[in-house]
């Protein structure tokens, strides 16, 4: 089911992989980050280190061939640990993508993707902490969604808070708010996809919560899971279904209208750290589970269920970062997924063969 294309060493410990969305899968380009305690001492990302212990981090920018399976590394970014990463649409058809991280120092960098030049420059700085003074918290976690005239940003920190920005088209960012969610790290963030009024998190205290972001307060709070809430996903295709991992290792499926009780659980095991659900089949979802593999699960929403297709098992240590490349083989149905892991600093781009 799975092929191991290509399997490069990052250096630095590796927690995140992001493919260039509605790229053309021919040439296809992802960006991984990396997280690394500085004097070779690594501590998983989500594990506070001792007060003082600088972090250093990388961005990697590749580019992957579809045809000839060639894969290039483009360029080696040194910045801060890098916890999360996403890309942002470009403002116009002819227009440059973006790409956002999150950092250790709680701070978001963008940064433009020049494609012609195939590299990227780094084009904002913002940082979470108002007061220059202040220890600022990790940046965790990050979500977008697109507006008419900017781009709304969401952003979880390692003191239990979120951060609302905005990004205009001139590069500018602005705090539209933050405020304090979790009584702990704040490990998750993320917009609904069908109610932009509607923003997710889930944190260390064990909760799920929803915040509209209409009139500040806390829409719901969800108390299912038995450990810290550490990914979500707002379904692309189905409204009102929201999928949750957690360190009590259960992938939960939930109805957003009716949140006292799951549709569907599965226990995959070692915590679950992602989920990505694949552009092409949004049933299909990609999910890191830290302790144990990358696993493949299809979504059945009528039924409703939830089941492993397969495992994924070439990486040996905590599983982080997981995401599909753009497209697929229409003649054999094959899809490409890219994969990295912490302590053992691998990245894998892989082949995936699924009946359809």
């Amino acid at each position: 089911m799975f092929t191991t294309l290509h399997s490069e060493d990052t250096e630095y410990s590796a927690d995140s992989v992001e493919w260039l969305p509605e790229d053309d899968p021919e040439t296809g380009f992802f960006a991984c980050g990396t997280y690394q305690l500085v004097q070779d001492d690594a501590e998983a990302p989500e594990e506070a280190s001792p007060k003082g212990r600088p972090r250093k981090g990388r961005v990697y920018l590749y580019q992957f061939g579809n045809t000839n399976s060639a894969l290039e590394r483009l360029q080696c970014i040194e910045t801060s640990a890098i916890l999360d990463m996403k890309w942002l649409p470009a403002w116009s058809g002819d227009g440059n993508p973006l790409l956002s991280t999150v950092n250790s120092l709680g701070q978001l960098e963008i940064y433009q993707f020049l494609r012609d030049d195939k590299k990227l420059q780094k084009r904002t700085c913002f940082s979470l902490e108002e007061e220059a003074h202040k220890e600022s918290p990790l940046a965790l976690a990050l979500d977008w969604r697109q507006e008419e005239q900017h781009i709304q940003l969401a952003i979880s920190d390692s003191k239990g808070g979120l951060n609302l920005l905005k990004y205009s088209p001139q590069g500018e960012v602005i705090r539209e708010r933050s405020w304090s969610a979790h009584g702990f790290e704040a490990w998750t963030c993320a917009f609904d996809r069908w109610s932009p009024h509607l923003l997710y998190s889930g944190g260390d205290d064990m909760l799920l919560m929803a915040h509209d972001l209409r009139t500040e307060q806390r829409a719901w709070t969800n108390r299912a899971h038995m450990a810290g809430v550490t990914c979500l996903l707002s379904h692309p295709k189905h409204e009102n279904h929201l999928l949750t991992g957690s360190y009590d290792e259960q992938l939960r499926l939930f109805d957003t209208r009716a949140m006292k009780r799951t549709l569907a659980e599965l226990d995959l095991g070692g915590g679950i750290w992602r989920l990505k659900p694949h552009p092409a089949y949004p049933d299909l979802i990609l999910a890191a589970c830290m302790y144990t593999n990358f696993s493949l699960v299809q979504l059945d929403a009528k039924d409703p269920s939830l089941c492993l297709l397969g495992a994924y098992e070439e990486h040996k240590s905590i599983c982080y970062g997981a995401d599909w490349g753009p497209g697929s083989n229409k003649d054999d149905g094959a899809l490409i997924m890219g994969t990295c892991s912490f302590y053992d600093h691998k990245l894998c781009v892989s082949r995936v063969e699924i009946g359809k």
